[in-house]
């Protein structure tokens, strides 16, 4: 057998960069994974296969197009006849994605990384460490990390299939549909919407939970569901689904809101409820491998499993389901095996919706601040007091900094606004250094630019911002 100091099952974010780190740091090492998009091996699992990259090609082909339509003509630039051509939006959608996740399998080729198709599983412990049967070949390595990421959860009442979709069906419709039906108001769900909305279609979101983002800063959430209504997002709270019943045409759905029951009709439905962890085919209960009770991969602070060498990172242990939170892991965890102190501090993790407008945060929000004993004090400026955003003729939203009142220190950062993905950057250096939000305002921020507003909001938390 062909023996490795590292073996990753899975090639998503966690394995593809935990193979990476490990073969820079001179271990011999494997990747085994089954991913297949168009019928061919493809690395990168689901976020670059249909995750993260083509629904963030999609929202940014879907703005542009709605840009032109609707918001061209107040820049005097006076557009007729604009029209979409859906198959070539995403034909350009999955060129992105092509090139990204070939780009996997070269960095694999220049770092010495072996990589097997298929699916990986643990077979057997033996003297030279665990044999892995690699997509039908055993291979023994001294430590395996299971890295094999997550799948959407199914809604019982509605099995995936036909009109009733998960995140990478509703990436390839072959045409907008009229009405388009949503279960869930999470990330995937107000993003996808947000896309085909832009497109034509009419957008209902069916949410259980009372509220919209709850687990935002209030203040952010407010904003964002004030802007996503007013762009002709439909949302619905507090809702019970009691039937799905798809035909030919379409799908019904039957939901209870408010004690009262309703009917709606839809040419799509898409069900974002959360994801479950893969684990299927990995061996687990032939060889003794320990789950915690809804199926993720029990391990302890250093991502070690019940089993000696073998480790597990990424959504299949569960947290945040954050691409970035999975590569981080990787990292970490290949430092650990050499010796090397890996870490990452889940208290500055960024959290980042790519609607439009955007919305991003890290740490705790204000009322979490104050559940946790803190004194605080925050300070709020807007997009619309900014040159920069002006210009670019988008004022929506604010920057929020919530700070500890009696040592300054930055317990979290709030945004929602116009390209608050690219301006959570900062804030998470800062807050990773323990930084204040003094730290922050007597940072010297370019001129016009988007990130004065982050400035402005951390002088805000003393009650002295400049331009309001």
């Amino acid at each position: 057998m062909d023996a490795y100091d590292v073996l990753v099952i899975g090639g998503g974010p966690a394995g593809y960069v935990a193979a990476i780190r490990a073969a820079q740091l001179g271990f011999r090492v494997a990747c085994v994974d089954a991913f297949e998009r168009g019928g061919k091996p493809s690395l990168g699992g689901t976020c670059l296969n249909v995750g993260c990259i083509p629904s963030k090609a999609l929202l940014d082909s879907s703005e542009r197009f709605e840009m032109i339509r609707h918001d061209a003509a107040e820049h005097g630039i006076q557009v007729e006849g604009a029209r979409l051509d859906l198959a070539k939006m995403l034909a350009r959608k999955e060129g992105v994605v092509d090139k990204l996740t070939g780009g996997i399998a070269y960095l694999f080729k220049k770092n010495k990384v072996t990589s097997f198709h298929g699916v990986g599983r643990l077979v057997r412990q033996d003297e030279g460490g665990w044999v892995v049967d690699a997509a039908g070949t055993e291979v023994v390595a001294r430590h395996v990390i299971v890295a094999t990421g997550s799948s959407p959860r199914e809604l019982p009442l509605a099995p995936f299939g036909g009109h009733v979709v998960e995140n990478s069906g509703a990436l390839a419709f072959e045409a907008v549909p009229g009405q388009l039906g949503i279960i869930g108001a999470g990330v995937i769900g107000v993003e996808l919407g947000s896309v085909w909305r832009r497109l034509g279609a009419q957008v209902t979101i069916l949410e259980a939970l009372p509220g919209f983002l709850m687990a935002a800063d209030e203040a952010v959430s407010k904003e964002a569901l004030k802007q996503f209504q007013k762009q002709g997002l439909k949302f619905h709270f507090g809702v019970q689904i009691t039937a799905v019943t798809p035909d030919e045409s379409g799908v019904t759905v039957t939901y209870t809101e408010k004690e009262q029951e309703m009917t709606a009709r839809f040419d799509k439905l898409i069900v974002s409820i959360g994801r479950v962890p893969n684990t299927a085919g990995l061996g687990a209960e032939a060889v003794g491998l320990e789950l915690d009770e809804r199926g993720f991969v029990k391990v302890d602070s250093h991502y070690r499993t019940n089993l000696p060498g073998v480790y597990a990172i990424g959504d299949v242990i569960g947290g945040a389901m954050l691409a970035h939170k999975a590569e981080e892991e990787g990292v970490a965890l290949a430092e650990t095996l050499a010796g090397q102190a890996g870490h990452v501090n889940y208290d500055v993790i960024p959290w980042v919706i790519y609607t439009s407008p955007e919305i991003a945060w890290a740490g705790l929000t204000e009322q979490q601040a104050r559940d946790k004993g803190h004194t605080v004090k925050t300070g709020q400026f807007p997009f619309s007091a900014n040159g920069r955003a002006l210009g670019h003729g988008d004022p929506r939203g604010f920057v929020k900094v919530v700070a500890d009142a009696d040592t300054d220190r930055i317990l979290g950062v709030h945004m929602v606004g116009p390209n608050v993905s690219e301006l959570m950057g900062e804030v998470v250096a800062i807050m990773e250094f323990g930084g204040s939000a003094e730290d922050l305002a007597r940072t010297v921020h370019a001129h016009p630019t988007l990130s004065e507003v982050v400035k402005e909001a951390a002088l805000a938390v003393d009650k002295r911002a400049l331009h309001l």
